[in-house]
């Protein structure tokens, strides 16, 4: 006797399609994950998962092919790891943070708010005019955001030969300050948390990052001594940080 599943239960064609990708991706894809990616699929943001391009501790970095909602021809999914524990130790990145004015315990919880954060992070770099992927779409511990490269993924910062450094720099602190403007502090920024594209720098990775925090003042420093280290071990500059922070934290002149 043939058992007929009900349409309730019976797997979509986009779950179906990326049960059969992810049998050669690598990674580690839950089926909820999988919903989450079918969803994405049916908005349109995406059409086919392709293939992982980064992988770590808190998530991995996929690149997929854009579906007809989304211009260009890529798509980058991070996919957060549920199962990790590293986000219980993230909570001074949220505490504080007006958006997150009580906070759970529950991993699931920690891990799609830490997302959402990410992808509002994002918006607020565009709005600011920073130099960034523009986020597409979130849903549970998946987001959706810009590819940036052209054939291939850009390279980051730690492994770019720049002929061009003081303009990179430049551009850099121009961002840190657009985004200071607004209220937002990146705080893990970094030579590895940089993507250059054509000899322009793109911030990513903003998970992190801090809306009108307590602590954003001491964030923002240790982002600009982790920049000026860089610039001045690197191309032999000597970029002071304290002159760094004056320039983003100076408010206009009326």
């Amino acid at each position: 006797m043939v058992r007929m599943l009900s349409k309730r239960k019976r797997p979509s064609r986009e779950v179906e399609t990326l049960k059969e990708q992810l049998k050669v991706a690598e990674g580690t894809i839950d089926d909820r994950t999988i919903m989450r990616l079918s969803k994405l699929m049916t908005k349109g943001v995406i059409s086919k998962l392709d293939f992982l391009i980064a992988k770590g501790k808190e998530a991995d970095v996929y690149v997929a092919d854009s579906g007809p909602s989304v211009d260009g021809d890529f798509v980058v999914l991070k996919v957060f790891r549920v199962e990790t524990t590293n986000f219980f130790n993230r909570s001074d990145y949220m505490a504080g943070d007006e958006r997150f004015p009580a906070l759970k315990k529950n991993i699931y919880w920690i891990v799609n708010q830490w997302c959402k954060k990410e992808y509002g992070n994002l918006k607020l770099a565009q709005e600011a005019g920073v130099h960034a992927p523009k986020p597409y779409a979130f849903n549970g511990n998946v987001l959706a955001m810009e590819f940036i490269g052209n054939d291939t993924y850009a390279k980051q910062l730690k492994f770019e030969k720049l002929q061009n450094p003081e303009e990179v720099l430049k551009t850099i602190v121009a961002d840190v300050k657009k985004l200071y403007s607004v209220g937002v502090v990146h705080c893990d920024l970094s030579e590895y948390n940089i993507l250059v594209k054509d000899g322009v720098p793109y911030m990513i990775d903003f998970g992190q990052a801090v809306l009108h925090h307590p602590r954003s003042e001491f964030f923002l420093k240790r982002d600009l001594d982790n920049i000026s280290s860089f610039f001045n071990k690197n191309y032999g500059m000597s970029v002071k940080s304290d002159d760094l922070y004056n320039f983003v934290t100076a408010q206009p002149q009326a």
